[in-house]
């Protein structure tokens, strides 16, 4: 995934919560042998309804999704991480993440954004207006909606390290920060100079 300090882009609502990996990627397409061609079985049922959001073609560029609580729960597949990625989202804005699909996603490099819910519904809200549905994210300006700025600075600061943990410390550190930062709302600090 290419790195950016800022992305401004179309943004999809997708109305639901509890989005679960098998939903994103189903798992008849977890037999192939390479990461490529998911983007064709990224939420494959729900499109086969040409009403579904991302067949719209005022979505036909979206790339930050706006979604319900608990996106990416159920079995741990970096298939869907990837599915998104080669659909062309960079960013998922949503109120709360499974932890697994987060821990996937921080090691992608798939931008996660976590907004209070009445924030996201005004999101969702203007995004289903073809005129209001283009969103920035300026994450160079660590733009965020917390209160707690300089606690989110450092919970970020220590959520990044945790990306140079093997993969058990990883999780302990994550469960960690998602307990103890409610408050923050943008997860930063993996994005910027090149996560290096």
């Amino acid at each position: 995934m290419a790195t950016f300090n800022s992305h401004t882009g179309v943004g999809a609502p997708l109305r639901r919560s509890n989005v679960d990996t098998d939903q994103i990627i189903p798992a008849e397409f977890l037999k192939r042998v390479t990461k490529t061609g998911l983007d064709d079985a990224l939420f494959y049922a729900w499109r086969q309804d040409p009403d579904f959001v991302l067949n719209r073609a005022d979505y036909a560029d979206a790339s930050i999704l706006v979604t319900g609580a608990n996106f990416g729960c159920g079995s741990s597949r970096e298939h869907a991480v990837w599915g998104l990625q080669q659909f062309g989202v960079c960013a998922v804005i949503a109120p709360s993440y499974a932890e697994v699909f987060y821990s996937n996603a921080m090691t992608n490099r798939l931008l996660l954004v976590m907004l209070p819910r009445e924030t996201i519904t005004q999101l969702m809200d203007d995004a289903d207006d073809p005129a209001g549905n283009t969103i920035e994210i300026n994450i160079t300006a660590q733009t965020r909606h917390a209160a707690m700025e300089n606690v989110g600075r450092q919970q970020a600061k220590r959520f990044y390290s945790a990306a140079r943990l093997a993969p058990a410390e990883r999780e302990v550190v994550i469960r960690f920060l998602m307990d103890m930062t409610e408050e923050i709302t943008l997860r930063d600090e993996p994005w910027l100079q090149g996560g290096a």
